[in-house]
């Protein structure tokens, strides 16, 4: 028996069968997957999950595919670092960062790709598409390889050189468009309608494509001992990430592995270059998609955020807030990420630590909560950026009189 019953509006609750669909008929609301709880809770168990794989595919019984038939890269059941540095250095006595950075393609986009590509093969697609700001373009390349389908990527052709040469390893066809994410987004909806047998992950199965991020909530919950967090931080770009986390925990405590998931705070970043949610939450105003996109923060530049409305209200029915940080904040971060902590990560990620400084400044964030960060790219995606804050080391010639003449004070 399927433990997915099918899609349900999150608006005016109509519901559908579990197609290739992402909106609703009735009022063109997003819809999500719509699951047969009681069958969750009759296949699913902690113990089951600790014998599964290092991957997300641990957590299958809670994600929405039929069968085994997991287009499975590895992605996911990642370490949760006790960042105690960077702790003490905010004066947080809990503070803990799970590392997307080491996903097969290098950011938590594995996650939601691999459940989405696995249910394109479900319904029998005969391609994989997306619209990208980087990070996602991999992922599809890679997932869609592995699964033996052709690829069709709509990207701004503004994005990181880095990112730009891992997707093309994968052979896909990579549209650049002159433009934002937003014009690539536009594009590649256009084609997904004229082609309803191919599988966009985040536009035409969107709703199962989601679901993947989840599985950061179950690992942070399983890697605490079935505990949860008191405040979580995640970046903010669309809004479903954090939307993902925040239904994780409540589905956890739905089917009793963990209590009070409703006590966990919810915060995100963004950058102030395009910032539509995190505005919204710091003034308590609509989401208002923006044009003019200015940050070095690539992956998170979508000024009109498909999720925006949702994520605004998960954090301030939390108690969280967000926060907008500066491109020298971003850059600023991420140097202090990786010399505290060893973890080097993207401007995506140093937006994310820049805004818990910003939350930890602000009192946001109390010393003594238990809270995690999540960082969700890799720093070696965007070399050229990360380095204008950096400086070239000096060249001396290979001798030891060379070396004692550049570090003289040494005992």
């Amino acid at each position: 028996m399927s433990r997915v019953i099918g899609l349900k509006c999150r608006e005016c609750g109509a519901e559908y069968e579990a197609n290739i669909q992402n909106t609703c008929y009735e009022c063109f609301g997003p819809l999500e997957v719509h699951y047969d709880w009681d069958e969750v809770q009759n296949t699913v168990s902690k113990e089951k999950i600790a014998k599964g794989p290092a991957s997300i595919w641990r957590y299958a019984d809670l994600l929405p595919i039929d069968g085994t038939n997991y287009v499975d890269l590895g992605a996911g059941f990642n370490k949760l670092h006790h960042a105690k540095n960077l702790g003490k250095i905010l004066g947080l006595k809990e503070l803990y960062i799970l590392d997307e950075s080491v996903n097969p393609t290098n950011s938590f986009k594995d996650r939601v790709t691999s459940v989405a590509v696995s249910k394109a093969l479900e319904f029998g697609a005969t391609a994989i598409g997306c619209a990208s700001t980087g990070n996602l373009a991999s992922a599809v390349g890679a997932h869609a390889a592995k699964a033996g389908l052709p690829a069709y990527i709509f990207i701004p052709g503004s994005i990181e050189i880095g990112k730009i040469t891992q997707m093309l390893a994968y052979n896909p066809h990579v549209i650049a468009v002159d433009g934002t994410y937003d014009d690539a987004n536009r594009l590649a909806s256009e084609v997904a309608d004229m082609h309803p047998d191919w599988a966009f992950v985040n536009i035409t199965i969107r709703p199962y494509y989601t679901e993947g991020s989840k599985t950061l909530a179950f690992e942070t919950a399983e890697q605490f001992g079935w505990e949860t967090p008191d405040h979580i931080v995640a970046p903010l770009a669309s809004g479903a990430l954090l939307c993902a986390i925040s239904r994780g925990f409540n589905e956890l405590e739905q089917i009793g592995f963990v209590d009070d998931s409703k006590k966990i705070k919810v915060s995100g970043a963004q950058p102030t270059g395009c910032s539509p949610i995190s505005t919204a939450v710091i003034n308590d105003t609509e989401v208002i998609p923006i044009k003019h996109l200015d940050t070095i923060a690539h992956s998170l530049a979508i000024g009109n955020p498909a999720d925006g409305y949702y994520a605004k209200q998960v954090i301030q029915n939390s108690g969280g807030n967000a926060a907008s940080v500066t491109d020298e904040e971003i850059l600023d971060s991420i140097l202090l990420l990786a010399r505290t902590e060893g973890l080097f990560t993207e401007p995506a990620g140093g937006t994310t630590i820049a805004g818990l400084r910003r939350l930890v400044e602000n009192g946001d964030i109390q010393p003594d909560e238990r809270t995690v960060v999540y960082v969700t790219g890799n720093g070696l995606k965007a070399q050229e950026t990360i380095l204008t804050a950096l400086k070239r080391p000096e060249v001396i010639k290979p001798t030891y009189s060379e070396f004692t003449k550049k570090y003289s004070n040494l005992n």
